[in-house]
């Protein structure tokens, strides 16, 4: 297993992409200072899962996107990608050769990949764990970590040996598996605790939920109630409708009779009007010749008033025989012709008084008609606004 290629785009002063082909043996990069020697080696540190800002020697993690000079504008990501040979399966797993890569953007976020493939951190960590190399594995020794290898201490060199003898991913692995336990060991602790306060609160919360059961239960009824009785409403409402339905045709029925009998009394109280109208120049006419009638038969009282005053003067005479100076046959003579003038009036009167009583007779008939004809046709006008009112 060995280091093939290392790829650099806009990682720290490559701003171009640049190719570092290795062959088996190549064991270091030599050049003048200010190369970049430095920042090949952090490009493989960093492609490795490095972290921390200070190890690959800047301030922030986006110090190593190039910052552009003069001449070149800044870049907005960071790129490496390195490939390992891995024909004799170093690496657990099915390929003989591994590229992996790694990506920085100017805006904080990164990706990992494996042969083309977005993966995590992690995995490519559990990776390279187990052929030995790494981030913090003994195979990168940058500037100033040999002084820090020589003035180790015997639990720094254990360290060292540890990490050359491959135990670094067992212990990482162990580290990881404490916090594991200690995080379950807290879990377990909070479900506990958890598991004794809801048993505190079982009791409670069972009468709560017998409760909500009998309160489902009784809703459900009171539900099933009310809609009973809607329905039963319903069925008295449409019974009702019907029963409403068939009424208002009967008074439809009964009010288009009214309106027949209505119209037919309105024309019975046309005609009555027209006869009423007619009647009235007889009436007056009449009414004319019962005052001429009337006035005849004073003044035939009044004659024979008279003349009856004069036969009591004839007759007083004769029987005095006395002589009052005038001719007793001027007298007779005028006698007799006061009888044939008392004759004729009394004929006249009778014939009067008959044609008064006809007259009169008359009159009250015309005039109890036209009263039986208001007063039914006031009936008629009562009933129809009756019944105009029966059937609003």
């Amino acid at each position: 297993m060995h280091v093939k290629t290392l790829t650099l785009k806009g990682f720290k002063s490559f701003a171009s992409a640049t190719t570092f082909r290795l062959e088996p043996g190549v064991t270091c990069i030599v050049g003048p200072n200010g190369s970049g020697k430095s920042n090949v080696v952090d490009a493989v540190a960093w492609v490795m899962g490095e972290q921390g800002a200070k190890s690959l020697r800047g301030g922030k993690m986006e110090d190593v996107i190039f910052a552009g000079t003069a001449g070149r504008a800044p870049l907005g990501r960071a790129e490496v990608s390195m490939t390992i040979d891995n024909t004799d399966g170093a690496l657990p797993i099915d390929y003989t050769e591994v590229t992996i890569r790694r990506t920085m953007f100017r805006s904080g976020g990164s990706e990992y990949a494996i042969n083309g493939t977005v993966c995590r951190l992690l995995d490519i960590q559990e990776l390279l764990s187990d052929s030995g190399i790494g981030r913090e594995m003994h195979v990168i020794v940058g500037q100033g970590q040999l002084d820090t290898v020589l003035r180790a201490t015997p639990e720094e060199r254990r360290g060292f040996i540890e990490e050359a003898a491959g135990v670094l991913k067992h212990r990482k692995r162990k580290e990881k598996a404490l916090r594991k336990l200690e995080s379950m060991e807290a879990n377990l602790t909070r479900v506990a605790d958890l598991s004794s306060e809801i048993r505190r609160q079982l009791g409670p919360l069972g009468r709560q939920a017998e409760a909500a059961r009998r309160a489902a239960i009784i809703q459900a009824e009171a539900r099933d109630a009310r809609l009973r009785l809607l329905a039963d409403d319903l069925a008295q409402l449409l019974a009702a409708i019907e029963q409403e339905a068939a009424d208002e045709t009967a008074l439809m029925q009964r009010r288009a009779h009214t309106e027949a009998l209505l119209a037919s009394a309105q024309g019975a109280v046309a005609e009555v009007e027209q006869e009423l109208a007619s009647a009235g120049p007889v009436l007056a006419a009449e009414r004319e010749r019962w005052i001429a009638l009337r006035t005849t038969g004073e003044r035939l009282d009044s004659v024979h008033s008279l003349a009856a005053e004069r036969l009591r003067l004839l007759r007083a005479d004769d029987q005095d025989e006395s002589t009052t100076g005038r001719d007793p046959e001027e007298l007779l003579a005028q006698a007799q012709q006061a009888r044939a003038q008392e004759s004729v009036l009394l004929g006249e009167v009778s014939a009067s008084t008959d044609l008064l009583a006809t007259a009169t007779t008359t009159r009250e008939a015309a005039e109890e008609a036209a009263a039986g004809e208001q007063r039914r046709v006031t009936a008629l006008a009562r009933a129809a606004a009756d019944r105009r009112e029966g059937l609003a």
